[in-house]
């Protein structure tokens, strides 16, 4: 993980994405995930771009199965955004990083 994208667990979830103030975004993830390791670096340059406006962490789905099957994550990458809590918006696989500005823009309006 960086110093802006940090790795969130069952133990540390509430306080990292439910109880945060900002907008969150979760990139749900595993080891041997190809496409995982594509979006990695766009998660890494948003969470540079958005540091202090937006809060970014990665979830290990084979680490943690019970968060993973909390949210019913079937496919991954999984990236969820979180509001107050609550999801607000789901993104499933490879995504252009334009795309993921673009919801992170709208979010945060």
């Amino acid at each position: 993980m960086s110093d802006v994208v940090t790795s969130t667990t069952l133990d540390s979830w509430d306080k990292d994405v439910m109880q945060s103030p900002n907008i969150v975004m979760v990139d749900f993830w595993a080891a041997w995930c190809s496409p995982c390791k594509m979006v990695a670096p766009i998660v890494e340059e948003l969470a540079k771009e958005y540091q202090g406006k937006a809060n970014f962490f990665k979830l290990n789905t084979d680490e943690n199965p019970d968060l993973a099957s909390r949210y019913k994550i079937r496919g991954i990458p999984t990236l969820m955004f979180f509001k107050n809590g609550q999801i607000v918006e789901q993104i499933v696989g490879v995504v252009p990083k334009t795309q993921l500005k673009a919801k992170l823009d709208s979010l945060l309006t």
